[in-house]
């Protein structure tokens, strides 16, 4: 596991950006922490360090956020309204999968039975006035990922 602690939202995309070049197509990032936590501000990073130049919205209420990367889709997931994880058939959540997308998945446990397994759980706490990011490997892929991101650590 490798530990962090972003003193601002800056700092917390700049984690995303250095994590993205070590995660390839088909990776799935489960994200863990409360509400404003700052999810979605590491997956803003994230697409940045992609190359991702427009703008990153929310899926709070879409639930699904597609991004095209090159030739990788990635596909921001929020599913903090989900009752069901049945739900996410409706979605197309097995197309997602099928395609080798990455996948970056808020409140992963509502989605539990429908979901991959993950790569990585990414779970961000707040500590004082900035934030603990801990990131655990959770495959060979996931080990695999930590390893190449730990000389670029912000």
């Amino acid at each position: 596991m490798l530990s962090f602690r972003p003193g601002s939202e800056v700092e917390q995309e700049q984690l995303g950006a250095a994590l993205a070049p070590c995660c390839g197509a088909g990776s799935v990032l489960f994200l863990d922490g409360e509400l404003g936590v700052g999810k979605t501000t590491l997956v803003r990073g994230f697409l940045r360090g992609m190359g991702y130049p427009d703008r990153v919205k929310s899926p709070t209420y879409t639930l699904i956020e597609p991004y095209a990367v090159g030739a990788t889709n990635v596909y921001h997931l929020d599913l903090y309204r989900v009752g069901d994880p049945d739900e996410l058939e409706f979605l197309g959540i097995r197309d997602l999968v099928a395609e080798e997308s990455t996948l970056l998945v808020e409140w992963p446990e509502r989605g539990e039975g429908m979901l991959p397994p993950p790569d990585l759980r990414v779970v961000i706490r707040y500590a004082g006035t900035g934030r603990l990011v801990e990131i655990s490997a959770c495959s060979e892929r996931g080990r695999q990922i930590l390893a190449a991101f730990e000389p670029y650590r912000p």
